[in-house]
């Protein structure tokens, strides 16, 4: 099944634009192809970081509550060493 897409046009620096070009000549894919993929993996990204900031702004409100770490920690049983022992998964 093909996916379908919808032409769009956008507006780039200039420097961005040959950077693109460069990539583009040198892997011998295309430019359209690399602009799809940024967009693709950016808007993964900026869904999560205004999903955040809506989460936020929710708790400053008031309408979200928020526990203390150290209740979630001992309802899970889990000591502080053990916390900072664990690998971190932000990256």
């Amino acid at each position: 099944m093909a996916v379908k897409e919808v032409p769009r046009s956008l507006r780039l620096p200039v420097e961005v634009d040959e950077r693109l070009s460069r990539l583009a000549a040198a892997t011998g894919r295309s430019k359209s192809y690399y602009l799809r993929e940024l967009v693709t993996a950016g808007i993964d990204d900026l869904e999560y970081a205004y999903g955040l900031i809506t989460h936020a702004e929710a708790i400053r409100a008031g309408r979200r509550e928020t526990r203390p770490l150290e209740d979630l920690m001992s309802e899970m049983d889990i000591s502080r060493a053990e916390l900072n022992a664990m690998p971190d998964q932000t990256a």
